[in-house]
């Protein structure tokens, strides 16, 4: 039979076409019964709308194709950059930013590894902090001032993809920024709403709210907002 199928093409083909058809339904039927693929886990929440206005220059300046934001399930990673990523921790990112290309340290865990003094020097100047750093500098994030007017349409329109801001945080939008990169306003509003974000000055320059204070703002919240002492995964992958 064997040798019957290898010698005919039609035979082969459909046999391959339907090997191909069982595999793809066992994979993707079981889907259709799920309402999500992503574990859901406490403490993720949406991007405050100065983080998010941080993280649309982090793309916009490609830090992406240096810095991979997922860290794998194996000892070595774990061990080097922290708990490995989760799947929830990326539910909101429009475009995701996971990858494998490290040319710089992976950054799923730097939120709060470093100081606001520490971000500032090394976007402006990387070898005034890591000597042996290729990473180009950015010091006209520094001296640009942030434009965030049209905070709450960029969290409008996340909404329509399903990010789930609430009306409230709409209308907030503009308020939260400066209070999140001023400390000055409702702060306490600002934590309700966005719980577990930094608050104050970034970039050591309190007269200007800068691209600088938001690309911060997003750096130090990266791996925050899981709690891993409470934080059972479904498979543990040590």
């Amino acid at each position: 039979m064997q040798e019957k199928m290898e010698k005919n093409v039609i035979l082969l083909a459909i046999a391959t076409l339907i090997t191909i058809s069982i595999g793809g339904l066992v994979q993707l039927v079981p889907l259709y019964a799920l309402d999500s693929t992503i574990e859901e886990v406490e403490g993720m929440r949406p991007y405050s709308p100065l983080e998010l206005a941080g993280r649309n220059i982090y793309v916009r300046e490609g830090c992406y194709l240096c810095h991979s934001q997922m860290i794998r399930p194996f000892r070595d990673e774990i061990e080097r950059y922290g708990k490995y990523s989760l799947a929830a921790e990326s539910m909101y990112d429009h475009p995701f930013q996971w990858g494998s290309k490290r040319t710089g340290p992976d950054v799923a865990r730097v939120g709060g590894k470093y100081s606001n003094d520490w971000h500032t020097a090394h976007m402006i100047n990387p070898r005034s902090v890591v000597p042996e750093s290729i990473m180009p500098g950015y010091p006209f994030m520094a001296t640009t001032e942030l434009s965030y007017d049209d905070a709450a349409e960029h969290l409008k329109t996340l909404s329509i993809v399903g990010v789930p801001y609430t009306s409230e945080q709409v209308a907030s939008a503009v308020a939260d920024v400066k209070a999140q990169a001023t400390g000055e306003g409702d702060v306490d509003a600002m934590l309700a709403r966005y719980p577990k974000a930094a608050v104050g000055d970034f970039d050591g320059n309190p007269d200007k709210l800068t691209e600088l204070d938001a690309m911060i703002a997003y750096l130090q919240m990266l791996g925050r907002l899981v709690d891993y002492t409470n934080y059972k995964p479904e498979m543990d992958y040590r």
